[in-house]
């Protein structure tokens, strides 16, 4: 037996398959011990984490590499519960350090516009290895969209990166954005984002966002970094106007907002040549010129600003925006007002997007159901081995068979799911539908291989013609369902991709890697 195993794990192909695994593991970095705290996975912008000097996480970090948050004022922080509840004590104008893997950060804790003490750090619990969870399996939202024309692909990588800035000036770091196209021709921009809601999803994507701020029906100013240098989102120059108190109306409360901007030198002066020909008036002890400024949204009037008489004909570069919520309930007006406010102020230092963008689909996944169902995946995969395992046995009344089978079954599954962690792909619903596709392939190309590996021991016959006549079959079989695999990489908007990629993956590492392993194993085992 002995002799036995040395020449199967000296054949070439089951060398070969041992180096991938390690290549798969070594990618996929399985953390079983040693996963203490808890990863940041954004950090709002002008928030005490931002100020202190902790970096959004870059998109192109593996998950293992994001940075953990160790303790918090020198006790351990072991899971998102203990962070929260740690964070709900802290007082505004203290200081905090917080403790991370990477080094030690010293916060000062500040209020934000609800009057609530936050670092400005979302988080999530540890990853153990650096598999990317999508949507399906993390919770969030995806919405597909369509430019309203045709574009060029600069002008849909354009659109990509203005959209990549909004949403991470609207403080969501952790989005993915992709370009895919349908079968017929059809472009989109696939984009799936945790812990947003539909409504915000709506607001901020489904709009082409072209803010213009008008005197006379005349564009004083455009939004975007050419004509406003500076938008205020702290505390100090943001939120509730406090000289416009929230006040009930006929749909429940409602409440008003300010922020400060900073104009551009040549827009200053677009407004100082616009209100050098307006009149003054007066009201009571106040005096204002005789046109608003008038704030439009995509083309339709959102807010306007009455102008002071000392404005006229001066070219300042100091705006106050305001504009309003309305809500049931004073709290609720007061957060609509708040997210008007937040909404506004992204479109204005983005700018707006080359064309307008049609939403044609939108989902949102809950978290929990996203990790109930890799639960059960997880466990139903561990008793259908199980199931393959015992039917094999019974099938072949060899444990030699049915052991080595169900060994290459999991070798299988780590190939696949290592290449996915070394190309950074997003394991989705679709992926794993793959991943199974390809394990129940699997089986059926092992018990082809066994069958003619019997056959030859039991008639005498040429080993290796047998076995390479199983390996014909197989290839063949792989050869077609590849050709069916390459047309769902681009149905559906691309939304099947995932479902294509680990099929591919998996049926080449089985045809190529794998199987030939098994083949080698098998033969080795079988022979007297």
């Amino acid at each position: 037996m002995k002799d036995k195993l040395k020449r199967i794990f000296l054949s070439w192909r089951v060398l070969l398959l041992v180096v991938f695994l390690i290549f798969a593991l070594v990618s996929l970095q399985p953390r079983i011990f040693g996963n203490e705290g808890i990863t940041i996975r954004s950090v709002v912008p002008e928030s005490s984490a931002s100020i202190a000097g902790i970096e959004n996480p870059s998109s192109k970090l593996t998950p293992l590499e994001k940075e953990k948050i160790i303790s918090l004022n020198g006790e351990k922080i072991t899971s998102i519960e203990e962070y929260f509840k740690k964070t709900a004590t802290l007082i505004a104008n203290k200081t905090v350090r917080v403790e991370t893997n990477k080094r030690v950060y010293t916060l000062q804790t500040k209020e934000n516009v609800l009057g609530k003490v936050d670092l400005g750090l979302r988080v999530q619990k540890a990853p153990t290895t650096n598999l990317r969870k999508g949507l399906d399996l993390e919770g969030g939202t995806r919405v597909v969209l369509q430019p309203e024309k045709e574009v060029s692909s600069e002008d849909l990588e354009s659109i990509i990166a203005s959209l990549t800035e909004r949403l991470n000036v609207f403080g969501l770091s952790d989005v993915v954005i992709r370009s895919a196209a349908d079968l017929s021709g059809g472009q989109f921009i696939i984009i799936e984002i945790a812990g947003v809601t539909e409504e915000e999803v709506k607001e901020l994507l489904g709009k082409q966002g072209k803010f213009e701020a008008k005197i006379s029906n005349q564009t004083v100013f455009l939004g975007g970094k050419q004509d406003i240098t500076y938008v205020c989102r702290s505390a100090e120059c943001s939120g509730i106007d406090p000289n416009r108190a929230c006040g009930q109306v006929a749909e429940g409360y409602a409440c008003s907002f300010f922020f400060s901007i900073t104009l551009s030198p040549e827009a200053a002066e677009r407004q100082a040549q616009l209100t050098r020909q307006l009149s003054a008036q007066r009201d009571g002890s106040s005096c204002y010129l005789s046109e608003d400024l008038k704030l439009h949204l995509d083309d339709k009037e959102v807010d306007q600003l009455r102008i002071g008489c000392e404005l006229q004909g001066r070219a300042t570069t100091e705006i106050q925006i305001s504009g309003s919520g309305v809500g049931r309930t004073e709290q609720e007006a007061m957060m609509v007002t708040l997210e008007n406010m937040k909404r506004l102020q992204t479109i204005i230092i983005t700018g707006s997007l080359p064309v307008k963008l049609e939403i044609v689909k939108l989902d949102t996944i809950s978290p929990t159901l996203g990790q109930e169902f890799l639960k059960n995946v997880i466990f139903v995969g561990v008793l259908a081995l199980i199931a393959v395992m015992v039917v094999i046995f019974i099938r072949y009344r060899k444990f030699k068979i049915s052991i080595p089978l169900a060994c290459i079954l999991i070798a299988e599954m780590i190939l696949v799911l290592g290449f996915a962690a070394l190309v950074r792909w997003n394991l989705d619903l679709a992926s794993i539908a793959g991943i199974i596709i390809t394990s129940g392939t699997a089986v059926n190309h092992l018990i082809v291989i066994t069958d003619e590996a019997i056959r030859g021991e039991k008639h005498a016959l040429d080993w290796k013609k047998r076995i390479k006549q199983a390996i014909f079959i197989i290839t063949g079989a792989y050869l077609t369902v590849l050709a069916a695999m390459i047309p769902l990489w681009f149905a559906g908007a691309g939304l099947l991709k995932g479902f294509a990629f680990t099929t591919i993956a998996g049926l080449s590492f089985g045809v190529l890697i794998a199987r030939p392993a098994y083949a080698a194993i098998i033969e080795k085992l079988l022979q007297e």
